[in-house]
């Protein structure tokens, strides 16, 4: 039986998610620590009041978008909720990427998303190569978009997974002088981290659009909740783009809590940035490594025997990102930052390795 799938579907590169059982789980950026117990109190009790036989209503969804409009000093009409940021930017490559003719530039390497989301909206992908060091060339991003015409231009700030932050001149840079008919997405999953949000820049161009969620700082990636400001006319037109209830009472309801408290998080975000900092300091003292600058939740490095150290991790039940032949990523890993404990777990590992392998 022949079935007739949607041209070039079979082509289509999928994400590959790591389902081994570590003791350790380092490999997807995720925060390992579980909710604070003053916040879990409070979503227990929010719990208690929900109509689990209902569709979700607009008073949940409302609640954490005037959360977050008055948080930043805009309108309701201003705010998108998705599932996860990564729905919110899906649905922009789809709105703004309409035709084979269509392009959306992004940098290379960086989400793996992007591309696939420009494929699946039938958009031609444009990857720009950050330099050798992973920093990233705004002038050489402009002339890219400029020169396709793009309908879409993408950073991730900071990047993932290389973990380099852009500045936000270099941001103002590319708003200053792309075409105002390119829509300019910035997306700052790993902002808390960071701290140069380009958020104070969305007033002046009615073009861009800033996407965040709370799977990282907020350590609520299995709600998935994100959400994007942008013009009220951007916000209304990705906003016929989604299905109805698409996101869940369960999951806005933790969001707003999350976000109601969400200085129970400042400390954690702070002991993260600290780990991350000693960690780097500590990688560059390893002979046979290149460890990259972050400025997020993970640290990036790159040895000829990545292969084999992430198998020792494997052993020792610690699970790593490990990209392969990943273009631009050869022979890179990236590890999250966990508990002081388990990256003094993890370092012991990589330390004996690469110590026994000098």
């Amino acid at each position: 039986m022949a079935l007739k799938y949607r041209p070039g579907l079979a082509d289509r590169p999928s994400y590959e998610m790591d389902e081994n059982p570590y003791q350790i789980t380092l490999n997807a950026n995720e925060s390992t620590l579980n909710m604070p117990p003053m916040v879990e109190d409070r979503l227990m009790g929010r719990f208690a009041s929900v109509a689990f036989n209902r569709y979700p209503g607009v008073t949940d969804y409302m609640n954490l978008i005037e959360q977050i409009a008055k948080n930043f000093n805009v309108g309701t009409n201003q705010v998108l909720l998705g599932n996860g940021s990564s729905e919110i930017i899906e649905k922009v490559f789809y709105c703004f990427g309409n035709a084979k003719t269509s392009k959306i530039v992004y940098p290379q390497p960086s989400f793996s998303m992007y591309g696939i989301y420009a494929a699946a909206a039938e958009a031609q992908g444009i990857p720009v190569d950050l330099e050798d060091d992973y920093t990233f060339d705004a002038e050489k991003f402009v002339k890219t978009v400029v020169d396709n015409k793009a309908a879409l231009a993408v950073v991730c700030n900071p990047n993932n997974p290389t973990g380099t932050g852009i500045p936000l001149s270099d941001i103002q840079y590319i708003a200053d002088n792309i075409p105002m008919s390119t829509v300019f997405l910035v997306d700052e999953a790993y902002i808390e981290f960071y701290g140069q949000s380009a958020m104070g820049l969305l007033k002046d161009y009615p073009n861009m659009i800033i996407a965040r969620t709370f799977s990282k700082a907020y350590g609520l990636a299995s709600c998935r909740v994100g959400y994007a400001i942008a013009s009220p006319e951007i916000t209304d037109m990705i906003g016929k783009s989604f299905m109805p209830y698409h996101m869940n009472t369960l999951s806005l309801v933790t969001a707003d809590v999350v976000y109601q408290m969400r200085s129970e998080y400042v400390p954690r975000i702070q002991m993260t940035i600290a780990e991350r900092k000693r960690v780097y300091e500590d990688l560059k003292k390893v002979n046979g490594l290149t460890v990259y600058p972050s400025e997020t939740n993970f640290v990036l490095f790159r040895t000829e025997k990545a292969e084999a150290l992430t198998k020792a991790f494997e052993a020792a039940s610690i699970g790593v990102r490990h990209f392969g032949s990943a273009p631009r990523l050869e022979n890179c890993l990236r590890i999250s930052m966990g508990t002081r404990e388990e990256n003094d777990t993890w370092l012991k590992v990589l330390k004996d390795f690469m110590g026994g392998q000098s």
